[in-house]
C-alpha cells in the first residue's frame, strides 16, 4: 500500500489539506494518507522530510499560503527551494502547491482558489503515484491548477 503524506500550516487562512484528502480519497484506494500540520511555510521541507522517513510516504504534497508582503514571496522561495533539496535528497516526489494571497481578488475568491489549486494538485500527486501515463497523455496542454487552462502554442496563431 501506497502513502501519501500531505504536509500544510496553520499560518494558511484555508484548511488546504482538507481539500486535498477529499481530492485524494474520491479518486480511489490502495493508498493511505498521513498528515503533518507546522507552523509556517519554511517549516514544510522538514514536514515532507519526517513524512518520508518516520512514515514511509512515497510522495508528498506540500500546502502553503504565503501571504502578501514582499517577505513572504521571498519566505516562499526558500521553502520552495528547501521542498526540492528534500525531494532531490529522498529521491521521491513533492508535489508544491502555494497560494499567494495575492492572488486573489478578496477572501472569496481566495478560498475558492485554494481550494481548486489543493484539490487538482492532489489528483496530479495521485497520477504521478498511480497514473503517470495521464500526465504524460497531457504534457503540453498548457494546464493550469486553480485557474482556467491556457491550452497549447499553436503554430501559425
Amino acid at each position: 500500500m501506497k502513502t501519501v503524506g500531505v504536509a500544510d500550516t496553520t499560518f494558511a487562512r484555508v484548511d488546504m489539506a482538507r481539500h486535498a484528502v477529499r481530492a485524494l480519497k474520491g479518486r480511489g484506494t490502495g493508498f493511505k494518507v498521513v498528515r503533518r500540520t507546522v507552523p509556517g511555510i519554511k517549516d514544510l521541507p522538514v514536514a515532507c522530510r519526517r513524512l518520508f522517513l518516520d512514515d514511509g510516504a512515497d510522495l508528498c504534497l506540500a500546502l502553503g499560503m504565503p501571504g502578501k508582503a514582499e517577505y513572504d514571496r521571498t519566505c516562499a522561495h526558500e521553502a520552495s527551494l528547501g521542498l526540492m533539496f528534500t525531494g532531490v535528497l529522498s529521491a521521491k516526489p513533492i508535489v508544491e502547491c502555494f497560494v499567494f494571497e495575492s492572488e486573489a481578488a478578496g477572501p472569496k475568491e481566495l478560498e475558492e482558489l485554494a481550494r481548486r489549486r489543493a484539490e487538482e494538485h492532489a489528483l496530479n500527486a495521485y497520477a504521478l503515484l498511480f497514473r503517470p501515463q495521464d500526465l504524460a497523455r497531457h504534457g503540453g496542454e498548457g494546464l493550469r491548477q486553480g485557474f482556467p487552462d491556457v491550452g497549447p502554442v499553436r503554430r501559425g496563431r
